[in-house]
């Protein structure tokens, strides 16, 4: 648990959105108010602001200054979302503190340190804050048994690696001791959402222990199973903690195996469970759709279009504007004909020398569809390095290149063929682009890459020289 890192020298203060920000998130309690009175004494007659956590960012709720006593209060006409939340000066003055549901109380501190803190009005901030002071006091005599570890021998070392364990059992028995006696409380969900469990390895077959290819899939399988598991994703506070943010990203990025048949389950069934909690909802399929489609994972668009489809060109995605559908209309078209397992769409193009070649009528068990212009500084380098490093050592090997110049110039074309002596594989145009190959192979950018089996199936694309020719050193060796 390291909630108390000061985020706010890697995350921007965002200012002045008290009046925007909230009209949109906070929720309206008939009666009820916000009211934060608060004592620094080593801030007396300074400007401090109270900011929340929202998303991977800490977002500035107001700012008073406080008085010659060192008194101030926040106030608000409605309850602010509880999370967590911070007391800011500058970089070197500042503390967390959660708010719940009671947000009628007095804050009091000699400094800005989190030891010093005292809390009166609200029972569970006042427990937040006593664990703070336990989590640290643990942390440091944690730090100091390491630190006996690494000159430590025999017994003494095993005697220590005890104390240790034993650091941990005193932290679990302090989140069942919250959670016993405060289970509606935020913070018994708050203090263990970070923690993974890990495999108990002593339970598992001793084939598999002693197999370590065996052990590392038996805990790759344990924490995708169990990563989840004291993390209420369902629960909107989280939102505002730093956790969610980055717990969705490594669950996405790191913990699914990345593939796009084995992601797309489990983020549909995600998406399916938050539905309920509206800006849960939001940001988890917001998330998804952008990180799907600005993935470097090879066929992770095919999420992006499925994403897009079921949730925002069905209109349950209530927060897209018609500016943002357009946009994502867009990608679909030109991501949606050209997806990996897809069959390429067909091409009948014209060749430089005037003849016409169809590109399912290639018989090679591997095509390469190439698409470049030769002003771009990318092609000129990727188109003749493709020719040298893949094209000749396999063309006789069942390769074949469908290469399609994308420009209207024709001597400019055959400039570039001459140049490069790349007369030897299929070149093609399509002068006045009535085939549409452009959408249909998203061309947007060059070159573009598309790896075709013997049955005209994309199988890679957006592929370096260098993966396509491990790829043909493997399939055509």
């Amino acid at each position: 648990m390291k909630y108390f890192a000061l985020i706010i020298k890697k995350l921007p203060l965002m200012k002045n959105t008290f009046v925007f920000l909230f009209a949109l998130i906070s929720a309206v309690v008939s009666g009820q108010k916000a009211q934060i009175k608060i004592k620094l004494d080593s801030a007396s007659g300074e400007k401090i602001l109270l900011a929340n956590y929202y998303l991977g960012n800490i977002y500035s709720v107001e700012t008073i200054r406080m008085n010659s006593d060192g008194w101030g209060t926040f106030s608000a006409d409605t309850l602010l979302p509880q999370g967590l939340y911070k007391i800011y000066q500058d970089q070197d003055n500042h503390f967390d503190f959660l708010l719940g549901a009671d947000q009628q109380f007095t804050l009091s501190n000699n400094s800005f340190s989190s030891q010093t803190m005292q809390i009166e009005g609200a029972e569970e901030t006042g427990a937040f804050a006593d664990y703070v002071v336990f989590l640290q006091n643990l942390q440091q005599k944690g730090a100091a048994v390491r630190d006996q570890i690494k000159s430590a021998t025999g017994n003494e070392k095993e005697k220590l690696q005890e104390d240790l364990a034993e650091l941990t059992n005193q932290l679990h028995t302090k989140w069942e001791q919250i959670e016993t006696e405060h289970p509606d409380w935020f913070l018994a969900k708050f203090v263990k959402a970070n923690h993974v469990p890990s495999l108990d390895i002593s339970t598992l077959p001793a084939e598999i222990q002693n197999n370590d290819s065996l052990l590392t899939n038996a805990r790759y399988y344990y924490q995708r199973e169990h990563f989840w598991d004291n993390f209420d994703y369902t629960d909107e506070r989280f939102l505002y903690t730093p956790f969610f943010k980055n717990k969705l990203e490594t669950w996405f990025t790191k913990v699914l195996f990345q593939h796009y048949d084995s992601i797309k389950p489990p983020v549909f069934n995600f998406i399916e469970k938050v539905k309920p909690h509206k800006r849960i909802f939001q940001f988890a399929t917001s998330f998804f759709l952008n990180s799907s489609i600005n993935s470097n994972i090879m066929g992770m668009d095919a999420l992006f279009v499925d994403i897009a489809r079921k949730y925002y060109f069905s209109g349950e995605a209530f927060w897209a504007t018609d500016e943002s559908i357009e946009k994502i209309s867009e990608n679909v078209l030109f991501a949606e004909n050209n997806l990996i397992g897809k069959t390429a769409p067909d091409l009948t193009l014209e060749t430089f020398d005037g003849e016409f070649r169809n590109l399912h009528e290639i018989d090679a068990k591997y095509t390469l569809v190439v698409i470049y212009e030769p002003g771009c500084s990318h092609c000129k380098v990727f188109v003749p390095e493709l020719y040298e490093e893949v094209y000749r050592p396999f063309s006789d090997k069942g390769l074949e290149v469908f290469a399609i110049y994308s420009m209207d110039n024709k001597k400019e074309w055959g400039d570039f063929l001459t140049k490069h002596a790349l007369f030897d594989w299929i070149n093609v145009w399509d002068e006045h682009h009535v085939s549409r190959f452009k959408i249909l192979y998203d061309a947007r950018k060059t070159p573009g890459l598309y790896i075709l089996d013997e049955n005209k199936k994309i199988i890679g694309k957006k592929m370096t020289v260098a993966q396509v020719k491990k790829l043909m050193e493997r399939q055509l060796n």
